[in-house]
Formats: structure tokens, sequence, C-alpha cells
């Protein structure tokens, strides 16, 4: 599969590039502790900025690998580190893989996960041979389902999972997006 991994990509407002451990306090502070930010998620909030430092040396580890893709959101105005988009659950011989993304709560409804999505997107027709990406979201939490409806994203069903973040049922709204169409 052709892939060149998390590369920097540049929008009107942003920068999507990879995270550094010297991104930890904005990325601590901004969202991975805000339950608001985290409510939908597979993970909970951020108890401590060490385990925002623990996560981001995961992924800074991870970027040698050409299959990683994980991008920190900042925006060009004020050097500020917003928020993370990612694809994974990536399968090479299907040539698809899952979008995720959070934002801080202070930058919802400005459109700019929306914008991030159409550059991502487009590195991804453009620049690797990826053919689907899937993407979900927990029925309560629909605005990230318009997110996705804004750049293409098809619904497909709802469906129920276990949540390993509180280890109960929720239930959650499948998309698709076929690259190659």
């Amino acid at each position: 599969m052709k892939v060149k991994g998390t590369k920097t990509i540049e929008t009107p407002r942003l920068i999507l590039r990879k995270i550094t451990l010297n991104d930890a306090p904005q990325m601590f502070a901004n969202w991975a502790s805000d339950p608001d930010v985290t409510a939908y998620l597979s993970w909970p909030a951020h108890q401590s900025i060490d385990v925002t430092k623990n996560i981001i040396a995961e992924w800074v580890r991870q970027y040698d690998s050409d299959l990683f893709f994980q991008w920190v959101i900042e925006l060009k105005s004020n050097k500020e580190v917003i928020g993370t988009i990612s694809i994974f659950n990536v399968n090479e011989s299907e040539k698809s893989g899952e979008i995720g993304y959070c934002i801080g709560k202070k930058y919802w409804g400005q459109g700019i996960m929306s914008e991030v999505l159409k550059y991502i997107i487009s590195y991804l027709i453009n620049e690797t041979d990826f053919e689907v990406i899937a993407g979900r979201h927990d029925v309560d939490n629909p605005a990230s389902g318009k997110v996705m409806v804004k750049n293409g994203f098809v619904f497909e069903t709802n469906k129920t999972e276990h949540s390993k973040k509180n280890n109960s049922l929720i239930v959650v709204s499948c998309y698709r997006l076929d690259l190659r169409k």
C-alpha cells in the first residue's frame, strides 16, 4: 500500500503536523483534560499532564511507521494546538482506515474540523492509495457526523458496540467515504 504516514499539511487557518512533547501542556489544557470534549471519545479525560505526556511519547515513537497517521491541529494565528485527527485501524489489504478527531471546546462550531477533514481527505486521495475511510460517532454527538457528511461521507447504519471507556453499550452511527469514486 502506498502511504506516507503523518506529513505536515497546511490549510488556510491551520497547520496539521506531528505532535511533540512540547505540545503536552496545551493538549492537556485545551482538550485532553476536558470531560466535555472526551465525553464521546474512546478514552477518558486525562487526570494529569503525565498521562498526556505518556500518550504523546507513544505517538512520537510510532511516527517512524508510514502506516501511522496522527496529526495535531495548530492555529497559524497564534501557534496554539487545539485538537487532533488520526487515521487508525489501517487495513493494508483493503486499503482502508478509520478517521477519528477531537477539538477543544472553545473551537467548536467554527468549521475548523470540517476544514481539517477536507485537507486530510485531499492528502489521502492525492498522496496515498487508500480507497475507503470509515468514521463513526456516538449517536448522542451528532455534530461529529455533520463534519463527516459535510466532507462527503455517507451514513451506513447505526450499531450497538461495547465502550471500553465505561464498560457499557453505546449506539454509534457509522459512515463511509469511497476515495476513488
